[in-house]
């Protein structure tokens, strides 16, 4: 059902909804649309969203959206919005379920034609290391007292016990390890669903995938990152926190519900459920999402781990490097310091389906990349290609430091499975020179490549409004699916 609600094009790339536009907005809407994607944005009720969420109290600037927009629980996928810590509120459909759904980028220095004739054996030593599909578990067997260091550690964890090095650390948002995260916050329904699960890929629009550097638009940027030339193997890991997440999400909305009536909260959807960031609800909110972020860099740590041992299996005969570039959290609530109006503010950033992209200077970048940004990695689906861009001071300035995140859906799960069949897919992709392993077919129907908005349109709304610059492209060559 396609939004018919109130947008003005503010330029080529930005529009907005009015706070006008419906009863209880304390804050205008801001999307990042190009003229091309807008059909596409009120394909669904996904603009509804991004005014329902400029409803919530304490909310500062704009609710704002980016290019990958659609449909999610109370925020919209794509969403962003700061709240004021004394004045604002944490909700977790502002983070989601899949609590620290991000991306991690690997850099190797083989080239694809040395990588072609071992691809098949890659994928097969892949394979047997890293579980994926739905309900997959991981080959650590943790104790709950080991969960719990590994949601207060976060991928520290990992590297203490010999998964990567401290190199990878300085690799990853906020070192692999938010503040704050407390075991107690979080029920033992989540601690069982996780202990199990750390170390897998699961199901889904999760991933690995083998990739290829198609372009490169900064050389010296890309150098920095690590990206030196056309042709280079490049890896995308792509998961989060798995069923802990989950359980923790589900577990938290409970609470939020009762926290809406105890605080006198007016809401225009139920599923945008909150409380005051400095309540204890918040607090404890705030707390157990923690515990899930970290899971999840623990998970892609751990990750890491064996997909370098599978490299070094498939290339013994040669020294091999395989580098983090960065790991970046799409699904998360932060507080962090930004300008606002000639000030500096302490708020608490929601990012659902979108990333950071923080500019040269940030003091929470790696000293490596401080002089020229963060790196800001954008995967598209497994059909086409995905990039890498870097952080500008606009994005600071205009959206919290803050961009696109992937392709973002264009068919639901179920449209897909009736519009493509398992064996065409498998054939076409085959053709373009991508080999595909996937747990299950159904799951391999609802990924692909027509279920997606183009990620190519998408970078050139974000890159054209100002919010990123493009770095590189790469192109899949083996994917593997949950």
């Amino acid at each position: 059902m396609k939004w018919k609600g109130s947008l003005e094009r503010l330029d080529s790339y930005r529009v907005r909804i009015p706070s006008q536009y419906k009863e209880g907005m304390r804050a205008p809407g801001l999307i990042y649309v190009s003229e091309a994607l807008q059909e596409q944005l009120i394909a669904d009720q996904a603009p509804e969203q991004v005014a329902n969420v400029a409803c919530l109290p304490g909310i500062v600037g704009a609710s704002i959206a980016m290019p990958d927009i659609h449909w999610g629980y109370g925020f919209p996928i794509g969403g962003v919005a700061a709240f004021d810590l004394q004045e604002g509120v944490v909700s977790p459909g502002g983070v989601g379920y899949d609590i620290n759904c991000g991306v991690r980028l690997l850099a190797t220095d083989l080239d694809d034609a040395e990588l072609k004739p071992r691809l098949d054996k890659l994928l097969d030593c892949l394979s047997e290391r890293i579980p994926a599909g739905v309900g997959s578990e991981g080959r650590t067997q943790l104790s709950l007292p080991e969960i719990e260091q590994v949601i207060q550690l976060g991928a520290v964890w990992a590297v203490e016990r010999g998964y990567g090095t401290r190199e990878d650390l300085e690799y990853t948002e906020s070192g692999g390890r938010i503040a704050g995260a407390d075991p107690t916050s979080v029920t033992q329904r989540a601690l069982q669903r996780g202990a199990p699960q750390l170390g897998s890929l699961g199901g889904g629009n999760h991933f690995l995938e083998v990739q290829a550097v198609e372009e490169i638009y900064e050389a010296a940027t890309a150098a920095t990152f690590g990206l030196h030339r056309v042709g280079q193997i490049t890896f995308l890991i792509h998961t989060g926190s798995r069923g802990f997440g989950h359980q923790v999400c589900t577990d938290s909305l409970e609470t939020m519900q009762q926290a809406v009536r105890k605080y006198g909260i007016s809401l225009p959807d139920r599923q945008l459920a909150c409380a005051p960031i400095g309540s204890p609800e918040g607090k404890r909110y705030l707390a157990a999402m923690g515990a899930a972020v970290n899971f999840a860099w623990a998970n892609r740590q751990l990750i890491t781990h064996w997909v370098r041992e599978a490299f070094g299996r498939t290339f013994r005969d040669r020294g091999l490097r395989v580098a983090v570039v960065y790991d970046v959290a799409h699904n998360v609530a932060k507080i962090e310091e930004h300008n606002v109006a000639g000030k500096t503010r302490s708020l608490c950033v929601h990012r659902k389906g979108a990333t950071r992209a923080f500019p040269a200077g940030h003091p929470e970048l790696p000293a490596a990349y401080r002089g020229v940004g963060q790196p800001v990695l954008v995967p598209g689906d497994m059909g086409r290609c995905s990039y890498v861009l870097v952080g500008t001071e606009r994005a600071m300035t205009e959206s919290f430091g803050s961009t696109c995140h992937g392709a973002g859906r264009l068919m639901s799960r179920s449209e897909a499975k009736q519009q493509v069949t398992a064996g065409a897919l498998l054939a076409r992709l085959s053709e373009r020179g991508i080999t595909v392993r996937a747990q299950n077919k159904r799951t391999l129907v609802e990924e692909a490549p027509e279920a997606y908005k183009d990620v190519t349109a998408v970078v050139e709304a974000t890159v054209g409004a100002g919010l990123a610059r493009k770095v590189a492209r790469m192109r899949p060559i083996g994917v593997i699916k949950g």
